[in-house]
Order: C-alpha cells, then sequence, then structure tokens
C-alpha cells in the first residue's frame, strides 16, 4: 500500500475526485504541482478560485457566463433555441461556426434509473422562452437513451405550441458524447438535423 504523506495524500486525494482521474493519474498531478515553482502553484490555485468566484449561469440559457446574461443571449437574435444537456455542449455547437441561434442548457437529461426526472432539468424555463419570436427549437442531446427520451419528451410538450421542432441527424455514433465528437461529424449531424 502507498503511503504518502499528510500534504501530498490530501492533494491525491482531491485529484481522484475529478472526472476520468484515477489514483495514477492523480499520483502524478500532485507530483508536478510540488515541481512547481510557488508562483506557478498560486497562479494555479487563483485560477481554480476564480473560476468559482467568477463563474456563474447565464440566467436566460444556463451556460457558463461572467455577467447574469452570457454574451450569446445579449448579442444573437433568439429565433432559433438549440437545447443541450451542458454547457460542455455549447462550446462543441460554437466551434461548427455555423450555428447563429441561441442555447437552452438543460443540466441533465431525463433518467429514471438515476432518480431524474423531467422537473430536475431545465425543461420549464425552455419552456417560458418559447415567444413568438421563436421559428424553431433543435434539440441536440446525446443519441443515447436519456438524450432520445428527453427529446422525445420535450418535442410533445413543444409541438402544440406551433414550433418547429428538430433533433440533430444521427451522425453521431449511438452512445456517443457531443462534447467528444469530431467536428466534421457534428457539423453533418447539425446540417442534418431533421424534424422530430
Amino acid at each position: 500500500m502507498d503511503t504518502f504523506i499528510e500534504p501530498i495524500g490530501r492533494l491525491i486525494n482531491e485529484f481522484t475526485k475529478l472526472p476520468g482521474v484515477g489514483k495514477k493519474t492523480a499520483q502524478r498531478y500532485a507530483y508536478k504541482i510540488i515541481d512547481m515553482s510557488r508562483e506557478e502553484a498560486a497562479s494555479f490555485a487563483q485560477s481554480i478560485l476564480d473560476c468559482k468566484r467568477k463563474v456563474r449561469y447565464c440566467s436566460v440559457c444556463g451556460n457558463f457566463s461572467e455577467e447574469e446574461t452570457c454574451e450569446i443571449c445579449q448579442k444573437r437574435e433568439p429565433t432559433v433555441v438549440c437545447v443541450v444537456k451542458e454547457p460542455k455542449d455549447v462550446v462543441a455547437m460554437e466551434k461548427l461556426r455555423e450555428f447563429k441561434g441561441v442555447y437552452h442548457v438543460l443540466h441533465g437529461v431525463i433518467s429514471p434509473m438515476d432518480g431524474i426526472g423531467p422537473n430536475d432539468i431545465r425543461i420549464k424555463e425552455l419552456l417560458a422562452r418559447i415567444d413568438d419570436r421563436v421559428t424553431e427549437v433543435i434539440i441536440a442531446t446525446n443519441p443515447d437513451v436519456e438524450g432520445d427520451a428527453t427529446a422525445l419528451y420535450i418535442a410533445k410538450l413543444l409541438k402544440p405550441l406551433g414550433v418547429k421542432v428538430t433533433r440533430l441527424a444521427h451522425g453521431i455514433p449511438i452512445g456517443g458524447e457531443i462534447e467528444y465528437t469530431d467536428e466534421v461529424t457534428l457539423s453533418r449531424a447539425f446540417l442534418e438535423r431533421k424534424q422530430i
């Protein structure tokens, strides 16, 4: 069994709390921090604290923002709304430079197995945003069971409102995640979206 002095063990333990970071990777990260100069380590720590202090969720779409309302919501016309699971999916979509509308971040998907229902994600907030300016809602959740269930649920709620509802074409592999999809595949899926 590995034995570390308390500060190193605590740092390793903190790194293992990050997604995808096992004990060995956490150890490498901890050793890297120890090898940093005091200034580098202070800058690293300060960037974490700055993120926690400055980053909030946009009051309109739920994306990351430094202001009450994010830059996308401030500058773009809300005629087309792209619904995504997480803020990281907004980053993936923005890399395409093809979408000129606004976003709505659900902060999750419907997943009964995990105890997450429609009231646990930002569906009510999406419905509140639909007015006569909105011509289309693009549902860009992951093409997996939970993403599909969420898309169908939202489509069912939106259709009576008279808004066109589309879903990204399945150029994205089933079980894949938008965040990790290459730009060509994501672009094709975006351009070939279809009404649901």
